[in-house]
């Protein structure tokens, strides 16, 4: 059974504070849980697709990560200090509790997917965790693999709907002050994730 080691790591994967959970926190607090968790799953989907790769061995795939594995981390680095600065610059809007609008869905979800999938540590950490656990508990068949890949992106994905659900319920106790400060401290975050990025890069 495959299935339930791919949640552990799909969970623990997701789990640690960085970037998209500082983005997710603040999607949930000011626009709405459905928007964080839609923001989770665009994470959520990235998280698979590098269990994928790693599941089913696509080393050519992981070869070509590691080619560009500096670009990617730089345009990762960069695009988050934007990001990180606009969300700085950009007052919370007073919280709306009427349904998300589809078109902030598709972008909430789309961000994250690319903001994941532009970080490669995400790609090579799933490389590390399926060599440390090995082909027998990843699977030695298609069907076995994808039912690990099938659990990763259940555990992530639950991960960040408790993530967002959490969030969304301190929203409606949060004034116009307490949202402008988790305005500052997620844009200030995010900043701080894709400079510390650069550096680690320029070191």
């Amino acid at each position: 059974m495959t299935f339930l080691p791919g949640m552990v790591v799909g969970i623990s994967i997701a789990a640690p504070v960085g970037p998209i959970a500082l983005l997710c926190l603040r999607r949930s607090l000011t626009d709405g849980r459905m928007v964080g968790f839609v923001s989770g799953l665009g994470a959520a989907t990235a998280d698979t697709l590098c269990g994928a790769v790693a599941a089913f061995g696509l080393s050519a795939l992981l070869a070509l990560v590691r080619q560009f594995h500096t670009a990617l981390e730089a345009g990762g680095g960069i695009f988050m200090i934007v990001l990180g600065v606009h969300i700085l610059r950009t007052p919370p809007a007073a919280a709306d509790f009427s349904p998300a609008h589809a078109r902030n869905l598709r972008a909430a979800y789309g961000s994250t997917l690319l903001l994941t999938l532009a970080n490669p540590m995400t790609i090579l950490s799933f490389a590390g965790v399926a060599a440390a656990l090995g082909r027998e508990v990843i699977g030695t068949t298609p069907w076995t693999a994808s039912q690990f890949v099938a659990g990763v992106f259940s555990g992530s994905a639950l991960w960040w709907f408790l993530w967002s659900g959490a969030a969304g319920w301190f929203r409606q106790h949060l004034g116009p002050g307490m949202l402008r400060w988790v305005n500052r401290l997620a844009g200030a975050g995010i900043a701080v994730f894709g400079a510390a990025q650069l550096v680690r890069l320029a070191w």
